[in-house]
């Protein structure tokens, strides 16, 4: 695990801790199952233990790391029980969301959403992973927040922040990312039609595809490190 040393001028430390951590584990620089160890960690980023617990401790109320029967922490690994019951709750929750914004949005709001179409179309020429997934979130971001429900969307980020550790699995299986576009394609029709109904059922079956590429590109793994 490689961290830099940058957070001793902080004045939210253990705020800021706790960001970089999670950021850390969401693009997998501290891989799943990982242990962490404070004074490792404190010696590295060149902090005290007491940011660093408050870090720690929050990260575990979130669920991104657990409690290790030998002692510290070590990072959640998701089982394929919690990606299909999470991105089932997500599909709800950001269906009716999309439903939300088809029935609330005004006419300007739209342009946003067609820009990250056309962004996203370059970056799939161009193979571009990384700005990709950047992309993507954007564009869910953008959707979900014209349904004018603070609390909704702040459910549905909750959810997403955990399986964003698979977001990088995903999109780089090329028939999902060009799939995955298709379905923004159709879902910015929907809502332009302000037909609801058919808006709520493309996120749906978008966010189960989601799913099914994760489970793909987890069994992919496991099969690579079992010949490795």
């Amino acid at each position: 695990m490689k961290l830099d040393n940058n957070f001793k001028e902080r004045r939210s430390l253990g705020q800021d801790v706790f960001e970089y951590l999670k950021n850390a584990i969401i693009d997998q620089t501290i891989e799943p199952g990982a242990r962490l160890v404070e004074s490792k960690i404190a010696d590295m980023l060149g902090i005290s233990r007491t940011p660093l617990r408050e870090a720690l401790h929050k990260l575990e109320r979130e669920d991104w790391i657990e409690k290790n029967p030998s002692g510290g922490f070590q990072v959640v690994t998701l089982t394929k029980n919690d990606i299909e019951q999470t991105f089932g709750i997500r599909s709800v929750l950001e269906a009716y969301a999309a439903r939300l914004a088809a029935e609330n949005h005004q006419d300007r709001d739209l342009a946003p959403l067609e820009k990250k179409i056309e962004e996203f179309k370059i970056c799939l020429k161009a193979n571009d992973s990384d700005n990709l997934q950047k992309i993507n979130t954007q564009f869910h971001d953008i959707l979900y927040a014209l349904s004018k429900s603070p609390k909704l969307i702040k459910m549905i980020n909750q959810l997403r922040a955990q399986i964003s550790r698979f977001r990088q699995i995903i999109l780089k299986q090329e028939e999902y990312a060009h799939k995955s576009n298709e379905d923004h394609v159709k879902m910015l029709a929907a809502i332009k039609n302000r037909d609801g109904r058919t808006v709520e059922q493309l996120v749906r079956e978008h966010i189960i595809k989601g799913k099914n590429a994760a489970l793909k590109g987890i069994r992919q793994e496991e099969k690579e490190k079992k010949n490795a």
